[in-house]
């Protein structure tokens, strides 16, 4: 999809997503010292506005304009916050910046293999030494094991093809694989059951 489809998706009056912040970046970030973020390819801002509330100055990209006004205004409707949000309209594969970061997210990015590359290693070679570098995407099996996420192949991964990505890269890892996520289905009766997503997730330092 490009930016022209996903401001389609993401023009709507409700979030496309939830705008609870993903499980795993919320886990995974609870515990760092706050810095500076950057959150590329954020989408409606979910995740960035959870690190903002949590004490991280953070820089928001994406390459939907609708998505990045809507993460806007979602964050002016929950009040002002000490350290407001650097929204960007950019693509996540040519973004560049001579900042340095603390802390690197990509959050269930949908892209080929070789433009998936290419942001991984933007979003990797934008941390400054000691930063953090966060993945979490539909993992490859999950159209045949799990439930709900795209069902084209050619946008899910491993946690192997992230690493591959980065493998002239220095990299200290920390996490390198699948994870089960719960998700909550409803029939067509109002019935709830739980269903299982998988995802990869990769966390790693930057030396």
């Amino acid at each position: 999809m490009d930016a022209q489809a996903w401001d389609e998706r993401y023009a709507g009056a409700d979030p496309v997503w939830s705008m609870e912040p993903n499980e795993f970046v919320a886990r995974e970030c609870a515990d760092l010292s706050p810095g500076r973020a950057v959150d590329l390819a954020c989408g409606e801002g979910r995740n960035a506005i959870w690190l903002a509330r949590n004490g991280w100055a953070v820089t928001a990209v994406d390459f939907s304009p609708v998505g990045i006004d809507k993460g806007r205004r979602r964050l002016a409707k929950d009040g002002p916050m000490d350290w407001p949000i650097d929204w960007q309209v950019a693509d996540a594969t040519t973004w560049s910046t001579d900042d340095l970061f603390d802390l690197a997210v990509l959050a269930y990015l949908q892209l080929p293999a070789a433009e998936r590359r290419a942001a991984v290693r933007a979003a990797y070679d934008a941390l400054a030494p000691g930063g953090t570098f966060l993945l979490v995407a539909h993992d490859s099996t999950n159209i045949a094991e799990g439930t709900g996420g795209p069902k084209d192949p050619e946008v899910l991964m491993t946690v192997e093809d992230v690493l591959d990505d980065l493998s002239d890269r220095t990299v200290e890892v920390i996490i390198a694989e699948r994870v089960a996520r719960a998700v909550e289905r409803k029939d067509e009766h109002g019935g709830r059951s739980e269903m299982t997503a998988h995802d990869a997730l990769v966390l790693l330092r930057h030396p």
